[in-house]
């Protein structure tokens, strides 16, 4: 057995400055990314609501979804994640999104537009809290195993 120390891993802190730089110059584009992201969701959803609920409709839906799961607190909107991340839950997979309430996806989609409007960055927000963990609560009630 080896008694030698691992290897540490060095980072140049001038690139660490470089990064954080060029990550902020991108952050005013942000809210307009966000904005971009939030109507291709709503575009998927009223697809879903004209067309019906279909396979490819869902699913749409669902991968619009999952982009604002991981884009939102990249744009600054942790919420948005928290949220788009319930929705995705709620429509993980062909046949939760045949079956999921229409009303329940439809307050997710409106909930991340809410979010985004009216600056509800984080769940530090009364309103924004109580919204998550009633969001979470209701996939959680419909979703026992998971």
């Amino acid at each position: 057995m080896s008694t030698a120390s691992p290897k540490r891993l060095r980072i140049d802190p001038s690139a660490v400055a470089r990064a954080e730089a060029a990550l902020a110059a991108m952050a005013v584009n942000f809210d307009e990314w966000l904005k971009i992201e939030i109507t291709r969701m709503e575009v998927a959803m009223s697809a879903v609501q004209s067309q019906g609920r279909t396979e490819a409709n869902m699913e749409a839906l669902y991968h619009r979804a999952h982009d604002l799961k991981g884009l939102g607190a990249t744009y600054g909107f942790p919420i948005i994640s928290q949220i788009a991340g319930t929705l995705c839950r709620l429509i993980d997979n062909a046949e939760r999104r045949m079956s999921a309430p229409m009303s329940l996806v439809g307050v997710h989609v409106e909930a991340i537009k809410a979010a985004a409007r009216n600056g509800i960055r984080t769940d530090d927000d009364p309103v924004g809290k109580a919204l998550v963990l009633e969001l979470e609560a209701t996939v959680a009630a419909l979703d026992p195993e998971g």
